[in-house]
């Protein structure tokens, strides 16, 4: 299940979504976030799921790639939307049994829930699956660097969101190696109660630690080793090359927005 997790992995691709400014589609991912807050009725739905289907589409990655990267995170997203199913109380009851009572607000608002999560979760990982790790930080470091004249160490903030970002599958595919070394030794995972299940992951939490560990101190010796010393004075040896496109696809999502203010209940 680990070695599904898309999040952080990058497919090579020459699409448009590929070819567009890393700093577009990181401004466009985190507005899709914050917009996709204004839909509340199925229409406004409708349209953020087909506007994602069309980013998918333009990406040139099939659409099982999405579903499979969501796998891994369907029982949190089902914790979450049977939490909302069951207290929130509004329309018609269907079920009241003491503090929890489902009702038609509270079934349509976890249907509203499961798709604002499925939506998020694609776009984020489109994001990560049309953008090389270094382009991402690079684009991080520019959209930050307004913030150097208050003394903020952009440089090394974008350093360190773009080492975890590119070590999350690292660490992924780790985890599933030791979860097959584990099973080869008759570990059942999943299988018992929750503290049954809790000690079958204590094994792997040990060697994965250090692993993470193992491979923090190689990076940091490779990194000593090839004199880093931080942001200053270092040339960039890809330029981000803003173009037309990138500024179309944002005004896209100024369209999205003017549609969901107009079907807004």
């Amino acid at each position: 299940m680990l070695d599904k997790l898309l999040f952080g992995r990058y497919i090579q691709g020459d699409s448009l979504i590929h070819r567009l400014d890393p700093r577009a589609k990181l401004i466009g991912a985190f507005y899709f976030i914050i917009v996709i807050f204004l839909a509340n009725n199925w229409h406004t739905y409708l349209i953020m799921t087909l506007f994602t289907i069309l980013c998918v589409i333009l990406s040139g990655i099939k659409l099982s790639v999405f579903l499979n990267g969501v796998k891994p995170l369907i029982w949190l997203i089902l914790f979450t939307v049977l939490l909302q199913i069951l207290f929130t109380r509004g329309g018609e009851t269907y079920l009241e049994l003491g503090p929890i009572s489902i009702t038609s607000f509270g079934v349509i608002n976890g249907a509203f829930i499961f798709m604002r999560f499925v939506l998020i979760i694609f776009i984020s990982t489109l994001l990560t699956l049309t953008t090389m790790p270094l382009s991402l930080t690079d684009a991080i470091e520019k959209l930050l660097g307004p913030l150097k004249r208050f003394k903020v160490p952009v440089h090394e903030i974008a350093l360190m969101l773009s080492i975890a970002l590119r070590f999350v599958p690292t660490l992924m595919d780790e985890a599933s190696k030791i979860m097959n070394a584990q099973r080869a030794r008759g570990v059942e995972f999943g299988e018992g109660n929750i503290v049954k299940q809790m000690k079958a992951v204590t094994p792997i939490l040990v060697p994965l630690f250090v692993s993470s560990f193992n491979r923090a101190d190689e990076l940091a010796n490779a990194m000593e080793a090839r004199g880093y010393q931080g942001g200053e004075g270092r040339t960039k040896y890809r330029i981000l090359d803003w173009q037309r496109r990138d500024t179309l696809s944002l005004l896209a999502f100024v369209v999205l927005t003017g549609l969901l203010l107009f079907l807004r209940s």
